[in-house]
């Protein structure tokens, strides 16, 4: 969906309309949980303090989230999708993998497909969608971001190596501002220059994220659409254009990060009963640090709590660029677990 949350503020508050808007936070705290095209025009984006998205637009309307109606809306589009395919892998509220290789419509092309449930999607909700297409997630989701908003874009089979090769690395899915400031400063450009790396050496460079990027490099990804996909964690991540070094700078922006996770558990109903806390240091070193409850994991105040108490054995002997903060143990694993017991059985006595 383009722009999903603040898409939704416009639609439903005519005074929005084409006005720059910022979903949560507010002008002095919090931050930045979505932002509409015309605010990010301005160089507003999410997981933005709200103090900077002001700064860079000072006519930015800020308005409170409303999950739930996200929420129904993301169930409305949910429900097209079912009618094309059950092979759909929701991402986010706002996002899916569709597999149509065989479809309930016995429709001969993705893109028809794709058409059609945009279309569907506009007169269901009002609000527009854009759609990737080709022959993996790694490359769908790459077409996806390239008309947006309200776009479409295929990669075909017999284009995907040469696309991949153009493309420059920042528009890479699952490479970071920073992974490509990085990749810019050993030679590597676009895909063609990533292709020149063995995987020895990406390995070894990027840790296991190597392996991933020696095969997008090659426009390989093996990756099923997965419908069934249990979620074992839940959490959001930050990347720093500049390693942070004390205590106060942590808490600072594991703030923003906390709010995104909160965000996210509120919008898929998910809670846990493990913390952790994880740390990539300015070495590219991944350290985690974790505490685990006899309660379920829910609301603001809980993660606060646990933030302070975990975040002490996190050791702030070198920079740290990137920070994080998931919970696991969740409660959708456990109610799975328990059906999964086997029922007990009768047993018979021979006499």
């Amino acid at each position: 969906m383009d722009a999903f949350y603040a898409s939704v503020e416009q639609r439903d508050n005519p005074n929005l309309k084409g006005k720059p808007v910022a979903v949560g936070g507010s002008s002095d705290r919090g931050v930045v949980a979505a932002a509409s095209y015309e605010a990010r025009k301005f160089g507003v984006r999410s997981a933005m303090p709200s103090k900077i998205a002001a700064r860079k637009c000072p006519n930015l309307i800020f308005v409170k989230a409303r999950f739930d109606a996200y929420k129904q809306v993301s169930d409305q589009i949910r429900s097209i999708f079912y009618t094309y395919t059950d092979l759909v892998e929701p991402l986010s509220l706002d996002e899916a993998y569709l597999d149509v290789t065989s479809n309930k419509k016995g429709l001969p092309s993705a893109t028809l497909i794709a058409k059609e449930i945009k279309q569907r999607i506009k007169e269901t909700t009002h609000l527009t969608a854009s759609a990737g297409i080709s022959i993996n997630k790694f490359l769908a989701k790459t077409a996806s971001d390239v008309n947006k908003p309200d776009g479409i874009f295929l990669i075909p089979p017999e284009q995907a190596v040469a696309y991949v090769e153009r493309l420059p690395i920042e528009r890479f899915f699952g490479i970071g501002k920073v992974t490509a400031e990085k990749m810019h400063k050993m030679g590597i450009l676009h895909g063609s220059d990533l292709k020149q790396w063995s995987e020895i050496e990406l390995v070894s460079r990027f840790g296991k994220s190597g392996r991933y990027y020696y095969r997008i490099a090659r426009a390989e990804d093996d990756r099923p659409v997965n419908p069934d996909r249990i979620r074992k964690s839940l959490g959001a991540e930050n990347t720093f254009s500049k390693n942070i070094m004390t205590l106060e700078e942590v808490l600072e922006k594991l703030e923003f990060i906390k709010a995104t996770m909160l965000r996210r558990m509120s919008g898929s109903n998910t809670k846990g009963k493990t913390f952790t806390v994880k740390a990539k240091y300015e070495d590219f070193q991944i350290i985690t640090r974790s505490k685990t409850v006899d309660y379920w994991i829910e609301n603001e105040y809980q993660v606060k709590k646990l933030i302070t108490e975990v975040v002490k054995e996190i050791p702030l002997t070198k920079g740290i660029r990137l920070l994080g903060l998931s919970i696991s143990n969740l409660n959708h694993e456990v109610e799975e677990q328990e059906e999964k017991k086997p029922l007990p059985l009768q047993l018979t006595l021979d006499f």
